[in-house]
């Protein structure tokens, strides 16, 4: 569970409706975990060499450089009637966004994203920022959908894994956080074959392997009560693909923890096949936690 001292909840903006949302949800988690807010906004129109400042004719006030800042002050503004007294910074970074909040995240405790920005297709189901920032940062994101839930467990896959330790780790917390309970979700599959050639048993204990998968799930929550003795859990051992039995505990959860186990040639830049697809289809707020702490 990410704990840098000191570390603020960094939240990216770009003048969306979906990114002031996402300040009103990265604002309330700064409160919560007594932190500051670094607001942030990539301006990327530099790197295209075009004119920055006011038209000659135009107003003073004019030009793309004025607008950017237009919206970190906005931005500013908006988390200081959320929570007054919380302290907020507002940064305007040169460059393009994934870069800019991928270098933030290294010095943060959270990532805040909305799920679309400026420009966004409307036939995509998420922004390409909120994917690549959630599958590379080096601290947990935060992406913002829809309208969050005030009520409601916070909900954890757990899978036995380093990472699933980090997502309870910040599962916990959250939950602690928000006064609520903790649902953690373990989902599991009969043997099925995975390559050409593979043999499979024509005969296997259902009711054993039921058992092997309760003990991972018992075993990666043991310890955790005793931190966190005021959160209530609720256990749940689901036969099914992990990913679809999240995407439906989503819909009555008010925030959903998933670890993102990434794999192939770009080294870590992909996100795992269940993080991916609750990311896509969940339903609320999702962390993603790619990394384990060192």
């Amino acid at each position: 569970m990410t704990n840098r001292a000191g570390a603020p909840v960094v939240v990216g903006v770009d003048g969306s409706r979906s990114a002031l949302d996402a300040v009103g949800v990265a604002a309330r988690e700064a409160v919560a975990r007594n932190r500051p807010l670094r607001v942030v906004h990539a301006f990327i129109w530099p790197l295209f060499g075009v004119p920055l400042g006011p038209a000659p004719v135009g107003p003073p006030d004019g030009g793309l450089r004025n607008e950017a800042e237009r919206i970190v002050t906005e931005a500013v503004a908006e988390a200081g009637k959320i929570a007054p007294e919380l302290t907020v910074t507002g940064y305007l970074s040169d460059g393009a966004p994934t870069p800019v909040l991928l270098r933030e995240a290294r010095d943060a405790a959270l990532v805040v994203l909305g799920t679309r920005g400026l420009g966004g297709f409307a036939g995509l189901l998420i922004g390409s920022v909120a994917v690549q920032v959630s599958a590379r940062a080096d601290c947990p994101v935060l992406v913002v959908r829809g309208e969050p839930r005030a009520d409601g467990p916070v909900l954890v896959g757990v899978d036995g894994s380093a990472l699933s330790t980090e997502a309870l780790g910040f599962a916990f917390a959250a939950a602690a956080q928000r006064d609520t309970g903790l649902l953690a979700v373990h989902a599991w599959l009969t043997p099925a074959p995975i390559g050409p050639g593979d043999v499979l048993p024509l005969v296997y204990d259902v009711e054993a392997l039921a058992a092997e998968e309760e003990r991972v799930l018992a075993e990666a929550l043991a310890g955790w009560s005793q931190r966190y003795p005021d959160v209530p859990v609720t256990r749940r051992l689901v036969p099914g693909a992990a990913a679809r039995v999240l995407v439906e505990e989503s819909a009555s959860a008010q925030l959903t923890v998933v670890g993102a186990h990434g794999r192939g040639a770009l080294g870590g830049m992909l996100l795992g096949s269940v993080s991916h697809a609750v990311l896509h289809h969940g339903h609320g707020p999702l962390v993603i936690v790619r990394r384990p702490a060192a």
